[in-house]
C-alpha cells in the first residue's frame, strides 16, 4: 500500500513540474516576434537567417514553425522579386549596349554579359512560380 501512495505522489509531483514548464512554442514566441520585426522593416535575408535560427534551436515548436514557413515565403518571394527587377534593368541596359557597340570584341563580351543576365533572369522567374505555387498548395 505504501509503494501505491508513494507511486501516486511521484506521479503528481513529476505531473506539476511538466505542466509548469513552457511548451516549444511559447519558448519561441519570442524569436518570432524578432521574426515579424524584420519582415515588417523588410529585412528579408535577416529574417531567413532568423527562421534558419528558429528551426535549429527550436526544432519541436511546430505552431511557430509552419507560421515562420509562410513569412520564409514571402520574404523569399519579395527578395526575388526585388532581384528580378534589378536583374531586368541591367538586363534592358546591356541590349541596349550591345545594340551600340561598333566593334567585334565589344559586342562579344556584352553578349557574353546578355546571355548571364538572361539566365539569371529566367531562373528568378522560375522561383517566383515555384513560391506561388507552393503558397497555393497550402
Amino acid at each position: 500500500m505504501k509503494k501505491i501512495i508513494r507511486y501516486l505522489v511521484f506521479s503528481m509531483m513529476v505531473g506539476s513540474l511538466y505542466s509548469c514548464q513552457q511548451s516549444e512554442d511559447e519558448k519561441a514566441s519570442t524569436m518570432m516576434q524578432r521574426i515579424d520585426s524584420l519582415y515588417k522593416a523588410q529585412d528579408y535575408q535577416s529574417t531567413l537567417n532568423a527562421i534558419t535560427q528558429l528551426r535549429e534551436t527550436y526544432p519541436k515548436a511546430i505552431e511557430s514553425r509552419k507560421r515562420a514557413l509562410k513569412i520564409w515565403q514571402e520574404a523569399s518571394l519579395k527578395m526575388a522579386q526585388n532581384d528580378i527587377g534589378r536583374t531586368d534593368s541591367a538586363l534592358q541596359a546591356t541590349i541596349q549596349q550591345y545594340n551600340e557597340a561598333k566593334s567585334f570584341g565589344d559586342k562579344n563580351r556584352l553578349r557574353v554579359k546578355r546571355d548571364s543576365l538572361q539566365v539569371r533572369y529566367d531562373a528568378l522567374c522560375g522561383t517566383v512560380r515555384i513560391i506561388h505555387h507552393r503558397q497555393a498548395e497550402k
